[in-house]
């Protein structure tokens, strides 16, 4: 069966992760993505791995950044500061279908890439630019990482911090992997009017709009109102069958009834509590909304009488929307996750047989493929030969550093 996306090749001048994801995303599916790797320092991640940081990642000899962004790509190195390599990457262009890179605007005019001038070279491209903040405004050419442009310029650390505490700590590549969803739908529909169109065009996407993006529901409310949401604690919120409890155990279960009313008597005999069904204080969702301190409380007390083990059955029997609070080694242990195919297990030169996040996307008849990611450089010379250069040229190119 032919893969979905055999044919389509991206050329890909971005590191780390949101641009990286986005163009694995269309690799799982079978496009020749070509990752662009300078030919001293490689992509960032090759030196500095999660693994390798200390703190809060996970530390590991594999690489598993390289491979989580990378896999299923081609790498070949090439310095854009020289007049060679500029002339390469426009030979690489003219038969590209797509562009993928995160330079700012200054950069793309540093490196003469700009839409404007890469469509004149090839009309089918699509140009995919994915930038802290945009093409536009005071801050376009700033930096942008999805720690400042995606969780705290947007808000979302706003509405996620404790009333008198510290923002909280994001998990490394949130916000990238979520930006990288965003640009690879953004390819993809770049790709299909272009079928019907035959003309190319760029795709824009920034951190920091995609965050606003994520949190559409509560900025949606802001530009009506004008108003800020206010951020309460836990025992404050409305609707306390949408909030986590504490077990004996010290494990935690998050419950997500947002609409309470067709749950609460299963839920009070769940916890084995039918005597708080009819109290006039929580027998219609508004009174507990306007009792909320106190069910509150009474819920604390009860989760803490049992371990999560015996919550659970009773909990699975009542059918309400719950789910225990995971460790990253639960959910890859995870039957649900694996009986649904959350990862993808392949054949490493180096580290044998490993497990890698599988695509999130899923079709019925066409696959995705799952091969390890490329070492440094490794289809420099193959990549060079298919657009028209010689062995003499590859030489050439080495000896003047243009390629590694």
């Amino acid at each position: 069966m032919t893969v979905g996306l055999e044919g389509v090749r991206v050329v890909e001048m971005a590191q780390v992760a949101a641009g990286p994801m986005a163009g694995r995303l269309l690799a799982d599916w079978g496009a020749e993505v070509i990752h662009i790797e300078h030919p001293v320092r490689g992509d960032i991640y090759r030196s500095q791995s999660a693994g390798h940081r200390g703190g809060r990642a996970i530390v590991s000899d594999i690489n598993y950044n390289i491979e989580n962004y990378n896999r299923n790509k081609k790498s070949v190195s090439l310095d854009m500061s020289q007049e060679g390599g500029k002339k390469i990457i426009y030979k690489l262009l003219e038969k590209a279908d797509v562009f993928l890179n995160n330079l700012r605007p200054r950069e793309l005019i540093k490196f003469n890439l700009e839409y404007d001038t890469l469509s004149q070279l090839n009309p089918r491209l699509i140009f995919a630019n994915i930038s802290g903040y945009g093409k536009n405004g005071p801050v376009k050419d700033a930096p942008g990482y999805e720690y400042t442009g995606y969780f705290a310029r947007s808000g979302i650390h706003h509405v996620l911090r404790p009333p008198g505490s510290a923002p909280v700590q994001t998990p490394i590549g949130f916000g990238d992997n979520v930006v990288a969803l965003s640009l690879a739908y953004g390819i993809m529909t770049a790709l299909f009017i272009r079928e019907r169109s035959g003309i190319g065009q760029e795709v824009d996407v920034c951190l920091y709009h995609t965050g606003v993006y994520a949190i559409s529901g509560d900025i949606a409310g802001s530009l009506v109102t004008g108003q800020d949401r206010q951020t309460i604690e836990r025992k404050d919120v409305n609707n306390v069958l949408v909030n986590s409890y504490e077990t004996k155990d010290g494990r935690w279960i998050q419950f997500g009834m947002a609409q309470p009313d067709p749950y609460w008597s299963r839920f009070c005999r769940g916890i084995g509590r039918e005597d708080i069904e009819h109290d006039p204080r929580f027998a219609s969702f508004e009174s507990r909304v306007d009792n909320r301190i106190a069910l509150f409380d009474i819920l604390e007390e009860v989760f803490l009488s049992k371990t999560l083990a015996e919550w659970k059955p009773r909990l699975d029997e009542a059918n309400i929307p719950w789910a225990p609070i995971q460790s990253l080694t639960e959910v890859t242990s995870d039957p649900q996750a694996r009986e649904n195919d959350f990862f993808v297990a392949y054949d490493h030169p180096t580290y044998g047989r490993i497990e890698g996040v599988a695509n999130p996307v899923k079709f019925s008849k066409t696959p995705v493929v799952a091969r390890p990611a490329p070492e440094f450089s490794q289809h420099t010379e193959e990549v060079l030969l298919e657009h028209g250069y010689t062995w003499e040229d590859i030489a050439q190119f080495k000896e003047q550093g243009i390629i590694a």
